[in-house]
């Protein structure tokens, strides 16, 4: 991350997951911007329910697409332009939708689809494909 930060790209964590840990990594990482679900809390304990969020409910597959296409508008780049890394069947839409999609430790299928799939290692391995741009 600190690779693609240095160079000047923006860092998103997109997760089907929770805010509880999404928004540590995004502090530790120091991305730029991080979306997952909130789970709701009341007197101080989790309640079970997913916080209703004006978008919607969950970080499904859609969300993660919808957030790919709203950021690279914000940013007034191309889709094109934009990096996706996945591993499962809900990153699929926004794999499709970015210039360069890369399955990281995938599932068969994610494989399949994605322009690049690293499969033993780390995320730098992927720095390789990005500098010779």
């Amino acid at each position: 991350m600190a690779a693609c930060q240095a160079a000047g790209l923006k860092t998103l964590l997109i997760s089907g997951g929770f805010t509880h840990f999404s928004e540590r990594i995004r502090r530790r990482l120091k991305l730029d911007f991080a979306r997952a679900n909130t789970l709701g809390v009341a007197h101080g304990r989790l309640t079970g329910t997913l916080f209703d969020r004006p978008w919607g409910d969950i970080v499904d597959g859609a969300e993660k697409k919808r957030v790919v296409l709203e950021v690279c508008e914000l940013m007034g780049i191309s889709t094109a332009q934009a990096i996706a890394v996945g591993d499962g069947a809900n990153d699929l839409p926004m794999m499709q939708a970015a210039g360069l999609s890369i399955a990281y430790h995938p599932k068969p299928a994610v494989a399949e689809v994605a322009m690049l799939s690293i499969m033993q290692g780390g995320l730098d391995r992927a720095l390789e494909v990005i500098s010779a741009g």
